[in-house]
């Protein structure tokens, strides 16, 4: 899934994910993250730009956990972006009271879509992951055991020695919003499809060009998928690449589709949360996706100029929605699961990979300690403790992945 995470920051970062991808994590997601306050993470490259205000901290641990001394690790060249530290299961907080069973689904996913590499690289996880197609563990407790026989956990750590282990999570989400397969009433901002001559004209038409050149208009004839009734919902699909249409009929009858990342107009991103601190209109630290929606409440007239400030347009296609409780396809070309899947830095953890979050929620800085899987990327999230974690969609998952930028401890659990 191409995304990007949904927070505003200062310095731009496309994101996508191939997502087939973002979710993951547009314009990557997929991850659909991670983004600023329209940032990306989905199956193309993306997620999130660096965070105008300081991550929320961790609370503080009763005792301290040392650093173990770097070692070769396992499958070096999988991750070639991060150092990765042995360590023991009683280091990892929370693990004796996450709900696992929760993330068998979403590890079986991976399994499924076992990459060639890490088959060739690490022999152990194809006999592992037969092994977990087989089986459905009755409990949380059958699923700790499980897990702990045959994998062995590693923190995941800066190349950097002297670098912080700390690092930053970010929240991505798929929105869901009420279309029209055509114009109707306040349903008039349209979202298209890749226009035909998309490939040989590089770059394409801005955001502003498409609302007053002929040409960009005519390329587009034909093209409208659907039509939503806010364009900053138009322009919150395309940062997340991805997302959910209840499109209602003219009879009233309602049906829900996907529309995925197809392609983009070449023009660079830039963040609106970026503009409105620019021109003065919020703090930095404020430029959240909800600040922004409030801010477009205000000020009607602007919203056209603040649109137009990113000249980047994303481009769908439809998919089917055979499963409303799977989530987009992320870049490892599985369904992302709903607070268990993340998008990672490929070059610090393999798709696939279990990792173990320690973390917090937003606002309420409740611990956030559970075993999500490594499915997604974005152009935004990189380094080695970094990730955007997928909340799923609807209301409170926008909510969530709207305000999340939190401290973040990391490890990976591998086969031993």
């Amino acid at each position: 899934m191409v995304h990007q995470t949904m927070k505003s920051r200062i310095n731009s970062a496309p994101s996508a994910s191939s997502k087939t991808s973002h979710m993951r994590r547009a314009y990557r997601l997929l991850p659909l993250a991670l983004a600023a306050a329209l940032g990306l993470a989905l199956g193309l490259p993306g997620c999130v730009e660096p965070p105008t205000q300081a991550p929320a901290p961790l609370p503080p641990r009763s005792t301290p956990v040392p650093v173990a001394p770097p070692v070769a690790p396992p499958g070096a060249s999988l991750h070639p972006g991060s150092r990765w530290q042995p360590a023991t299961w009683g280091e990892l907080p929370g693990w004796d009271t996450d709900r696992l069973r929760d993330a068998w689904q979403a590890l079986q996913r991976s399994c499924e879509r076992l990459s060639a590499d890490l088959a060739r690289e690490a022999p152990a996880w194809p006999r592992l992951c037969q092994e977990a197609l087989r089986t459905q563990p009755s409990d949380d407790a059958a699923t700790r055991a499980w897990l702990m026989q045959r994998l062995t956990p590693y923190r995941v750590v800066p190349l950097d020695a002297g670098a912080s282990t700390e690092g930053l999570v970010t929240g991505y989400f798929e929105p869901q919003i009420d279309a029209s397969r055509r114009p109707r009433g306040a349903l008039r901002f349209p979202l298209y499809a890749p226009p035909s001559d998309l490939a040989t004209r590089k770059p394409w038409f801005t955001r502003a060009q498409i609302e007053t050149s002929a040409a960009a208009q005519a390329a587009l004839r034909g093209r409208e998928i659907a039509y939503v009734a806010d364009p900053l919902d138009a322009l919150l699909l395309q940062v997340q690449g991805s997302g959910r249409l209840r499109l209602i009929g003219a009879d009233g009858q309602t049906q829900t589709i996907r529309i995925a990342f197809a392609g983009h107009n070449d023009q660079p991103y830039q963040s609106l949360g970026r503009w409105l601190i620019d021109q003065g209109e919020i703090r930095p630290g404020q430029a959240s996706w909800p600040a922004i929606r409030d801010w477009a409440r205000r000020n009607p007239r602007r919203v056209p100029e603040l649109l137009a400030a990113n000249p980047r347009v994303v481009f769908f296609r439809e998919e089917a929605l055979p499963d409303p409780n799977l989530g987009p396809r992320g870049a490892q070309g599985v369904a992302l699961t709903p607070e268990r899947s993340i998008a990672v830095d490929p070059k610090s953890l393999p798709y696939g990979s279990p990792v173990w979050l320690d973390t917090t929620e937003p606002l309420t800085a409740t611990p956030l300690r559970r075993l999500v899987l490594a499915q997604d990327t974005g152009s935004a999230i990189t380094g080695a403790v970094r990730a955007d974690y997928f909340w799923g969609w609807g209301e409170r998952a926008e909510q969530q992945a709207g305000r999340m930028s939190q401290v973040l401890r990391m490890w990976v659990l591998w086969p031993k």
